[in-house]
């Protein structure tokens, strides 16, 4: 099997130098860099199956690193895990909104981390497409195995974490699910998430989704469904 290529864009030596140890010995192949722009830079360059993301960087801070290669169709698809220092949830929901697959804050153990990567390379594995793979409502298409929704034929961009939430909830038409129950759909049991980074995600999916936003219905005093007719 290849090894998983994971590249870690962390500033201060000593956690790039733990993030590095503990990753080789779980068999990945590690690249260490130490700013926002080389970071960019390496990532265009290596396509890695998994990036880790210090949010505060010299020369460019994480969030904006995120948020180029999340608007470039060739690096979108590269699963981040930001890790800041940074723990107040307005911090959580941006990074999240910026197109984040994940956010590990410091202090951190460094065994839930590497379930956390574990976790996000498993998503992202994907399988051979078949017809099977996409699902069609009236206007929305949601194809799984590309992880791509068209609106009327037209493209429509979604962050990994809006992609989750749409698949998940359009998987069992009618069915109501809580955020907590999402939360641990998308991201697995025990992510440290509040409901309203639930809520600001399904508020952004809805926006891109426009007039088919309908499909998303709030279920008040539980959580949301995804409509069945």
């Amino acid at each position: 099997m290849t090894q998983k290529q994971i590249l870690v864009v962390e500033d201060e030596e000593d956690i790039q130098e733990l993030l590095r140890y503990n990753l080789t010995k779980e068999g990945y192949q590690v690249n260490c860099v130490g700013s926002g722009e080389a970071g960019l830079q390496e990532a265009r360059k290596m396509f890695p199956d998994l990036l880790i993301l210090d949010l505060m960087l010299p020369e460019m801070n994480g969030l904006e690193v995120c948020r180029q290669l999340k608007s470039d169709s060739k690096t979108h698809p590269i699963p981040i895990i930001m890790l800041t220092a940074k723990g107040e949830e307005s911090d959580i929901v941006l990074g999240l909104e910026m197109g984040a697959d994940d956010y590990v804050t410091k202090p951190f153990s460094i065994q839930v981390f590497l379930s956390r990567v574990r976790a996000v390379l498993r998503r992202g594995q994907e399988t051979e497409s078949t017809e099977s793979d996409i699902l069609n409502f009236a206007d929305l298409q949601i194809h799984l195995g590309k992880h791509e929704v068209r609106v009327k034929e037209e493209l429509v961009k979604l962050t990994y974490t809006e992609f989750m939430i749409l698949e998940f909830l359009s998987r069992r038409p009618g069915w109501v699910f809580t955020r907590g129950q999402i939360v641990d759909a998308v991201r697995g049991d025990g992510y440290a998430i509040t409901d309203r980074a639930v809520d600001f995600q399904i508020v952004g999916l809805r926006k891109k989704l426009g007039a088919v936003s309908k499909y998303i219905e709030t279920v008040r005093g539980v959580g949301y469904r995804f409509a069945d007719a």
